[in-house]
């Protein structure tokens, strides 16, 4: 007699592969196997699932067309399914098979644009945190500011583009109208974060993302400014402690042990 836990498996590939035959054991309300009935609970799902991408990517839909979107995302849902009951969670992959999806290679940004809905989502849905009274780093003493380390917004997320992958992004979303872009316009670093209510979505300035990465990493302010200067000789790093505090960015910060 077949286990559940491999009735379990056996179901859940049929569910998204055409190809396989009906599940054993799987019958109608008359009895007899019901292989029409198991299709249009096939349909449901996948469509289900499509719809799910849908929803989580309306930038990247808006792009491609609902035919191309639902071709790609049914590709997508084949070789991925659900590994989680929360859907909140599905389509974290998604930017890195739009990468490899070779109909969409005549659109390089896409993926890019992906991650940043992705990123999106990852923030809206993460924990609350409040951002730091800009006040309280008037009480850091002058010889303790090389070993402050920053704690930033556990909703904080980057996205670093080839493209103008932001500007793209902004031009389909909400209200959002499509221009002419310069093919020869710079890449695009991306900072999402969620302080309070609303999601905010920045461009940051060369260098800005080397050092949120280290501050994320643990370095110090110091150390993570050395590796900002590597990206940028032009880093300012006031003015980039600003615009984090500015956008709810930092939570707080701490002073490494050592150096007490």
């Amino acid at each position: 007699m077949q286990r559940l836990a491999d009735r379990q498996r056996s179901f859940a590939a049929a569910l998204l592969d055409p190809r396989l035959p009906l599940p054993a054991g799987l019958v109608g309300p008359d009895g007899e196997p019901g292989p029409k009935r198991f299709a249009v609970y096939r349909n449901n799902v996948v469509v289900g699932l499509i719809e799910a991408l849908k929803g989580a990517f309306p930038a990247v839909h808006r792009i491609v067309g609902a035919d191309f979107f639902q071709a790609m995302a049914r590709a997508y849902v084949m070789i991925e399914p659900p590994r989680s009951p929360i859907m909140l969670d599905y389509g974290a992959g998604f930017p890195d098979f739009v990468q490899q999806f070779e109909p969409a290679a005549m659109l390089p940004y896409l993926a890019d644009v992906a991650r940043i809905e992705r990123a999106w989502t990852e923030a809206y849905h993460a924990p609350e945190a409040s951002p730091v009274d800009p006040g309280a780093f008037a009480k850091i003493a002058p010889d303790e500011l090389p070993a402050i380390q920053l704690a930033l917004h556990p909703s904080l997320r980057l996205v670093r583009s080839e493209f103008t992958a932001l500007t793209i992004w902004q031009m389909n979303v909400a209200d959002g109208v499509p221009v002419p872009l310069d093919p020869a316009s710079a890449g695009e670093d991306v900072l999402i974060v969620r302080p309070l209510a609303d999601v905010e979505v920045r461009l940051i300035p060369k260098g800005s993302l080397e050092f949120i990465r280290a501050v994320q990493e643990g370095a110090s302010v110091v150390a993570a400014l050395k590796v900002a200067v590597t990206a940028n000789a032009l880093f300012d790093l006031s003015a980039n402690l600003s615009d984090l505090m500015r956008v709810g960015a930092l939570v707080g910060y701490s002073i490494a042990p050592d150096k007490r």
